[in-house]
């Protein structure tokens, strides 16, 4: 029984054994639940497709277009032609133009060399066109060249003389040669010729007419020898650089048309005050002092060496008046120039300054900005546009200034040109 019990005890155990046995095989077997299967991420619906569009170009007008002008000095007469280019720049931007202008100038009329660093710096900053007074042509014409190389536009005023060895989108003046034409033709009406001023027969001219080469060359061309010899004056000529273009170019002029009336006489030679009135002071000093009398005129062949002859007689009353008329062999002497500024309309108005032929510094400005834009904007410039340098006198001189007569420019017509 005992063997029977323990035997019975041991077949217990041992089924119990063998059921952790089978449970530990079963658990160790049994499978985990799968996972979820991954999800495939999904790109965004794509946009619906559209053509891709080209943005319009800038039409070139309403670009930045800037101007480097530089004069050859700073004086009035130089002032007034950047004071009418501003003018211009104004009234482009007004219509809807980006337009600057940078103006440098060499502090005198002979820095020849500062005029050359300017133009120089001009195409160093890229500017879109530079317009030139020139100090003298033969000194800026290397660097002009260089402006042609790269593709700058040049603009040369207070000329008309084309120059073969530049290029030249446009000359804005006059011949300088014809300038002092006219201004020698109104001396010879002083002095008893035909025309508008002195004590010779009275031309009726119409209101608005030009006194310019053409009208008084139809004047005198037709003279007798015996009229021709009947104006009779003496004095004195005060030249700007001598053996410069421009002076060379007054002083051709001038004889070109004196020359022809045999008691027309000039004394001495020219006194060259570098188109400077200090300068200009100085030389007037000098004639009054050699010329106690019988010095009747002086003919400046610039406004500011004008102003300086005019200064000089007046300071020892030897000014002689438009409005007093010629007085032969006296004290007194007349004075005739070259420009016409504000400052000697002035002057003309006052009688003080008896003839002065203008250069149209205000033409200068007005149209230099007009052409400068068109350069830029590809279309056809004049190649010359001339001032026709003309006369103004006492009667005449507001005519000038301060509101000379502009034509308006139409920058609407520009626009459609300049894509």
């Amino acid at each position: 029984m005992y063997t029977s019990k323990k035997t019975n005890l041991l077949l217990v155990a041992g089924l119990a054994l063998f059921g952790l046995l089978v449970g530990a095989c079963a658990a160790a077997t049994e499978v985990a639940p799968a996972a979820p299967p991954a999800v495939e991420p999904t790109a965004p619906p794509a946009a619906p497709a559209t053509e891709e569009v080209e943005e319009a170009p800038v039409p070139r007008w309403q670009q930045p277009i800037v101007i480097g002008w530089t004069p050859p000095d700073i004086t009035g007469v130089f002032k007034t032609a950047t004071d009418f280019f501003q003018l211009g720049v104004d009234d482009a931007n007004a219509a809807g133009f980006n337009v600057e202008l940078i103006s440098q100038s060499p502090a005198t009329h002979i820095a020849f060399a500062d005029q050359v660093a300017i133009i120089e710096d001009y195409i160093q900053r890229e500017v879109d066109v530079i317009a030139i007074s020139p100090i003298e042509l033969e000194v800026i014409k290397p660097v002009v060249q260089k402006a042609n190389q790269l593709g700058i536009p040049v603009i040369i005023v207070n000329l008309l003389e084309k120059q073969p060895d530049i290029e030249v989108v446009s000359y804005i003046g006059f011949d300088n040669t014809v300038g002092a034409e006219v201004t020698a033709y109104a001396l010879l009406d002083y002095f008893g010729g035909p025309g508008v001023l002195g004590t010779g027969e009275t031309v009726a001219v119409e209101e608005g007419q030009y006194l310019d080469h053409e009208f008084w060359k139809g004047l005198y061309d037709g003279l007798t020898a015996e009229q021709k010899a009947a104006i009779v004056a003496r004095g004195a000529i005060i030249e700007g650089v001598a053996g410069g273009f421009f002076s060379t170019a007054r002083l051709n002029g001038f004889h070109n048309v004196v020359d022809q009336y045999p008691n027309v006489e000039v004394v001495g030679v020219p006194c060259a005050a570098d188109w400077n009135r200090e300068k200009g002071i100085a030389c007037t000093e000098a004639f009054l002092e050699t010329n106690p009398t019988n010095l009747d005129f002086i003919w400046a062949a610039s406004n500011e060496m004008g102003l300086g002859a005019m200064l000089a007689s007046s300071a020892v009353d030897r000014l002689e008046l438009a409005t007093e008329g010629p007085v032969l062999g006296d004290e007194k002497v007349a004075v005739f120039t070259n420009d016409v500024t504000p400052e000697s309309v002035d002057r003309i108005a006052e009688g003080k300054i008896v003839g002065e032929t203008t250069h149209g510094f205000a033409d200068w400005g007005w149209f230099g900005t007009k052409f400068a834009v068109m350069a830029v904007c590809g279309m056809d410039v004049p190649e010359t546009f001339d001032i026709r340098p003309r006369i103004a006198f006492v009667d005449n001189a507001r005519l000038f200034y301060p509101e000379p007569v502009l034509p308006p420019i139409d920058w609407e017509e520009i626009k459609a040109s300049c894509p």
